[in-house]
């Protein structure tokens, strides 16, 4: 590291062990990111030793052998197993306040009803304990524990626990934003769900759960809606020992960004957009040579957690996140949970179907889930079989749709789209009740007009600008 580095390493080190807000382990897990990006190991990948992994290391879901029918042993799978979500995300960007985890997504249900229902009816049949482990940031914790008080007669045990908690750096100086007189929660970030492996420790929870004979741990986000508990999956990984598994899916153009897994010096490795160099961009992105893609499902051996992050062997590449906070440029320093694949022994690939895959990112998102796509059942969203194409339609709404409180005001009922392929809407429109959208259709109102699609109306390889276009 360069002198100049060291002297900002040592100024920051006596900036952050005078802040009270966090504990000395985030303070020792926040210097140690940040003197690892200052001696600059971000690793560049060797674009020539990449190989495409083998059926062996990304395991085609459909060779997965059939779990036992005797209901004795599925309980004793289910009983090794943990399902954590990743609750650290706001509603922000959807137009809501608190977690995102409690938007509602169908019939009433908000992500988090539907995850709670569907471990209820797992823990029912079985007669199992599969407990939920929520991991909240600083930002969702207070809301998060008033939220789960509903689900206290469940026969659920539900966990929380906080990721850390680190200080914006201010770019010119590299001094801790909150020193700087920043007090309120601008001054921090949660490092990214790459922290949910020391947290996890950290917290005690790992140690709780290793008590209970608690073997592996499903991580998903929390709006992710195919992110269901898969016996198939898990008893793979008892049988053969695999300390860490990541979904992935076939590719379409919608997930050209999304990063991939390759064999690299003969491990598993996983390969995101920002560590490829810029004249392999449109390679990378391209789906004939990169064809699946991480789904952030992660199944990972708890034994296998505590030893790494005993050793400090979980030396994830770091993501440098720039923001702006009132007028002062930041930077957050990151980690994901998926690029941790290479440290586990025995890692893999399981490519999943793409029914596993289902985020709701957007309102765009959300009509699809509350359409006549998708039924839901025992908390588990489930896709029409009337549809034959196995791909989603294709959806873009305006702006005026961005927030839920409006995306919910300008539909009266939520259109049919079994038979859509895709649909773009812009300007002020309004949907009225029983609508069916089939083909391609856009509704386009001109500026300044209110479009109002009447109820009933069958739109089918249509563009509406106006009334009389219906």
């Amino acid at each position: 590291m360069a002198a100049a580095d060291t002297e900002k390493l040592n100024n920051l080190r006596s900036a952050v062990s005078s802040l009270t807000q966090i504990s000395e382990n985030e303070k020792s897990g926040f210097i140690n990111l940040v003197s690892r990006y200052l001696s600059g190991e971000a690793e560049h990948v060797e674009w020539s030793k990449i190989q495409t992994p083998t059926d062996k290391i990304v395991v085609p879901y459909d060779t997965l052998s059939a779990v036992p029918e005797d209901a004795a042993e599925t309980k004793s799978l289910l009983d090794k197993l943990v399902v954590l979500k990743l609750n650290g995300g706001l509603g922000t960007t959807m137009g809501c306040t608190g977690p995102k985890s409690v938007i509602e997504v169908r019939n009433g249900l908000t992500f988090l009803d539907l995850i709670v229902i569907q471990i209820e009816s797992l823990n029912k049949k079985y007669g199992c304990s599969v407990p939920l482990l929520l991991m909240n940031s600083f930002n969702t914790h207070e809301d998060t524990q008033k939220i789960i008080e509903k689900y206290a007669g469940s026969n659920i045990e539900i966990h929380t626990f906080n990721q850390s908690q680190y200080p914006r750096l201010v770019v010119d100086d590299f001094l801790p934003l909150p020193s700087k007189g920043e007090t309120g929660k601008d001054g921090w970030y949660p490092p990214g769900h790459g922290d949910v492996f020391p947290s996890l420790m950290n917290s005690g929870k790992l140690d709780t759960l290793l008590s209970q004979g608690k073997e592996y741990v499903f991580v998903a986000n929390s709006d992710n809606l195919g992110a269901v508990v898969d016996l198939k999956i898990l008893n793979h990984l008892i049988q053969n020992k695999n300390e860490y598994c990541m979904e992935v899916t076939p590719k379409t153009l919608a997930d050209v960004k999304g990063g991939t897994l390759i064999s690299y010096d003969g491990k598993v490795q996983l390969l995101e957009i920002a560590q490829v160099p810029d004249q392999h961009v449109n390679e990378f992105k391209s789906i004939e040579k990169f064809k699946i893609f991480n789904t952030n499902n992660l199944w990972v051996n708890l034994n296998a957690i505590k030893r790494l992050v005993q050793a400090d062997a979980l030396k994830m590449e770091i993501i440098p996140n720039p923001k702006e906070v009132n007028g002062v440029k930041v930077l957050q320093l990151e980690t994901a949970a998926g690029a941790a694949i290479k440290f586990y022994d025995n890692a893999i690939g399981i490519n999943v179907p793409r029914s596993r895959f289902l985020p709701v990112k957007a309102s765009s998102d959300l009509l699809l889930v509350q359409s006549d796509l998708y039924t839901e059942k025992d908390g588990y969203v489930i896709r029409n079989p009337a549809r034959t194409d196995p791909a989603n339609p294709s959806i873009e709404l305006g702006p005026e749709f961005k927030k839920v409180g409006e995306f919910l005001k300008r539909f009266k009922s939520i259109p049919s789209i079994i038979e859509l392929d895709s649909l773009k809407v812009s300007g002020d429109v309004w949907f009225g009740s029983n609508v069916v959208l089939k083909g391609k259709v856009v509704v386009a109102a001109n500026s300044g007009e209110k479009l109002e699609i009447p109820d009933g109306a069958v739109l089918q390889n249509k563009e509406v600008h106006g009334a009389g276009d219906i």
